[in-house]
């Protein structure tokens, strides 16, 4: 196994541009897919057992899932959002479970395609685990991040009264919600690939990471979830029809395990983008040339 790496001709290119270099579209793309292809096999393993079984599983398991699934094909959103209430009021501690599982498998598998090292399945687990908790802490951190700052946005326009003011702050409370999103989006990677485990460093070195590139990493990611929803409903709606013919309880265990498919396959892209952006950014940053201020 081995990374693809941003070749020296777009190196080239990108110094050649400016006093900076630039996040290249395509070089991630190119970069994104020889991971996907190098390591499809083992990351499918781990992918099917920390995301789709507990996926698919839980979606079968809990009884909850099925007032769910008739609360959103009723449409009604207050019907909709008591079931998810009352689904996670109960089964708290089995979503916990399932989020530290996937914290594992997630960076399990971000270890498992890093450059240098070559780790075997069973090192990948171990870094995996070992680095859970700080994957928990930086995630809460940028949690509380977004929230203080939806919070203090939307609040001041809704303190004045004016609904004018209040939709504003809401509209600008996006936005910036999203350029945090992509600044602090390669924690993952600098837990698993680099191994640094000081949760609030992980979030530093992820925003310097990203400096000067914020906005093409964000239409990065925008045209690869577009794409990723448009095949994925696809996917659902066909493989869902199959399923329906066969029954109520065929077709509730199908999109189950369609679900489940659809969540590891999008984690398995997820983790092969990540670390391509993570390497490419990271060669930048190695040449001594960060990127102008966002």
């Amino acid at each position: 196994m081995c990374d693809c790496v941003a070749t020296d001709e777009a190196l080239i290119k990108g110094q050649t541009e400016g006093s900076c270099m630039k996040f290249d579209l395509d070089t991630a793309w190119k970069d994104t897919t020889s991971l996907l292809t190098r390591n499809l096999g083992l990351l499918a393993v781990i992918a099917g057992v920390f995301f789709f079984i507990p996926y698919a599983g839980i979606a079968i398991a809990l009884p909850g899932m099925g007032e769910l699934e008739t609360a959103q094909a009723s449409g009604n959103v207050d019907a909709m959002m008591a079931a998810v209430t009352d689904l996670y009021k109960t089964y708290w501690w089995a979503f916990l479970i399932i989020a530290i599982l996937q914290g594992i498998g997630l960076l399990s598998m971000l270890a498992l395609v890093r450059r240098r090292a070559n780790p075997t399945v069973g090192e990948a687990l171990s870094t995996g685990l070992r680095s859970v908790p700080s994957y928990i802490a930086a995630q809460l951190l940028q949690t509380a991040l977004i929230a203080i700052i939806a919070a203090l946005l939307v609040g001041i326009g809704a303190v004045t009264g004016v609904s004018a003011l209040a939709a504003l702050g809401g509209i600008i409370a996006f936005v910036v919600i999203c350029y945090v999103v992509v600044k602090l989006s390669l924690a993952a990677p600098i837990i698993a690939i680099e191994g640094e485990l000081n949760p609030v460093k992980v979030l530093r070195r992820s925003w310097a990471l990203t400096r000067g590139n914020s906005v093409r990493l964000f239409f990065f990611y925008l045209l690869l979830l577009v794409a990723f929803i448009v095949l994925s409903a696809v996917i659902s709606l066909v493989l869902g029809l199959a399923f329906a013919f066969a029954g109520e309880q065929a077709a509730l265990f199908g999109d189950a395990v369609v679900s489940g498919i659809v969540n590891a396959a999008m984690i398995i892209a997820m983790v092969c983008v990540m670390a391509a952006v993570h390497t490419q950014l990271s060669r930048f940053a190695s040449h001594g040339t960060p990127g102008a201020e966002d």
